[in-house]
């Protein structure tokens, strides 16, 4: 069994994008810059943009953060994502979602220039991703691409089987793994809470992405043996052992999957660095088009 290991696949994509970052000062020119907008003090929200902040100023990007209060209007907060649009020297805008109910995701993800779109939500993006035109696509989505280019995990020919089909994982997976590319060339079925016969569609994947957000769901008697199993979920579970009084789960109850498994991602440390990675990329290429 081989650990997928997302820390390992991260620092090495991290490192290459030092090099050439390195390269772009060396020749006088600018760092890539990318900005994210943080509306409210959600704990979750809060440490995810922390770690894409101190992230690029371990590879040398630029970055800028613009926090605000959750009572920020609508309108002011569609301002602010015009004035980063305007600027030139920014590639890259995030606004970290969720933001407070009384403003729209959908206005948010609009507002953004598509092409300093480094998230993946905008309409365009998921437009030219479905026609397989370049674009940016879904940070954890993309970093998952990456995760199995990394450990070269052949999918060419395979049955993946993807459960879930939220915006921002299960539906891109499914259409980026059916693609004439690597990763890709699966045969893709994705499932959700209306599959009934789930368990037996499971044990046909030679590859399963799990992406519900359910703790421990994907069990033993529901994998082949030799199958991939990449497990995005992170679910916080009370635990009264630990300090913190709370473990974190995977969709996938790892030490009873993970012996039946070819290949594995764990919980933490197998999709979340990768997703940064994914975003890291894309602020890059977003960089590059812009030369």
């Amino acid at each position: 069994m081989q650990l997928l290991d997302g820390k390992l696949a991260a620092q090495a994509i991290k490192e290459d994008l030092k090099k050439k970052t390195s390269a772009l000062q060396e020749q006088g020119k600018r760092s890539p810059h990318l900005a994210a907008i943080l509306v409210g003090t959600d704990g979750a929200s809060e440490t995810y943009v922390a770690s894409k902040v101190k992230t690029c100023a371990e590879i040398g990007f630029e970055s800028t953060l613009k926090r605000f209060p959750s009572t920020i209007s609508e309108e002011e907060l569609l301002r602010e994502i015009e004035e980063l649009n305007n600027n030139a020297d920014v590639d890259g805008i995030l606004v970290q979602l969720p933001v407070p109910k009384h403003i729209s995701d959908d206005k948010v993800i609009n507002a953004i220039d598509p092409s300093k779109d480094v998230d993946g939500f905008h309409p365009v993006s998921v437009g030219n991703m479905v026609s397989g035109t370049p674009t940016f696509i879904p940070a954890t989505p993309y970093g998952i691409l990456l995760l199995l280019e990394h450990f070269k995990v052949e999918t060419k020919g395979k049955h993946a089987v993807v459960i879930g089909r939220s915006h921002i994982v299960g539906t891109p997976m499914s259409i980026l793994l059916s693609r004439k590319a690597y990763p890709g060339n699966c045969t893709v079925t994705i499932c959700h809470s209306a599959t009934t016969n789930l368990k037996e569609i499971c044990l046909q994947g030679d590859i399963i992405v799990a992406a519900l957000g359910q703790a421990e769901f994907l069990t033993a008697d529901m994998v082949k043996e030799g199958a991939v199993i990449v497990d995005v979920g992170i679910t916080r579970v009370a635990d009264a052992s630990k300090k913190s009084g709370f473990a974190l789960k995977g969709d996938v109850k790892f030490d009873e999957v993970a012996p039946k498994s070819s290949a594995i991602t764990p919980v933490p440390g197998g999709v979340g660095p990768m997703t940064i990675a994914g975003l890291l990329m894309n602020t890059y290429n977003a960089y590059m088009k812009k030369q």
